[in-house]
């Protein structure tokens, strides 16, 4: 059922808004989720991922390994953690890329635009369930 009539359902305008989203938009899509320690910790789900946290990875070829990011690559939509490596066919290594879906933030990488994020997000947090208890009660 759809509750916003401004927002189109349609797949192809989805699509298009998705590969054309600028590096900004990017940025928020390109979030991943946190650990359950650091989710009862700063009462977040999930935060925009950034160089320096650290991160294991949790679906596919690469699961279970765990490194530092090293480069955030918004206009592949991949993150690159050191130590997971291919070897190309001529025998030279690059970086795996991996979707920031795809990894669980262990370890943040904090400065004080990030506290403000997670104060934000975790008010936000406490005003719904706040929400939920009192129309319950009612």
């Amino acid at each position: 059922m759809k509750f916003n009539k401004d927002v189109s359902s349609s797949r192809r305008k989805s699509r298009k808004a998705h590969f054309q989203a600028s590096s900004g938009e990017r940025r928020k899509i390109m979030s991943a989720s946190l650990a359950q320690d650091l989710r009862e910790k700063y009462n977040v789900r999930t935060i925009p991922i950034r160089i320096d946290d650290e991160v294991v990875v949790v679906r596919g070829g690469n699961k279970g390994r765990s490194g530092k990011v090293v480069q955030v690559y918004r206009k592949k939509w991949v993150i690159h953690v050191e130590r997971l490596f291919r070897e190309k066919k001529n025998g030279a290594t690059v970086l795996c890329g991996i979707h920031p879906s795809n990894v669980m933030i262990t370890k943040l990488k904090m400065n004080s635009g990030r506290e403000r994020i997670i104060a934000r997000k975790a008010a936000g947090t406490a005003q719904a369930k706040a929400r939920s208890t009192d129309t319950v009660m009612a």
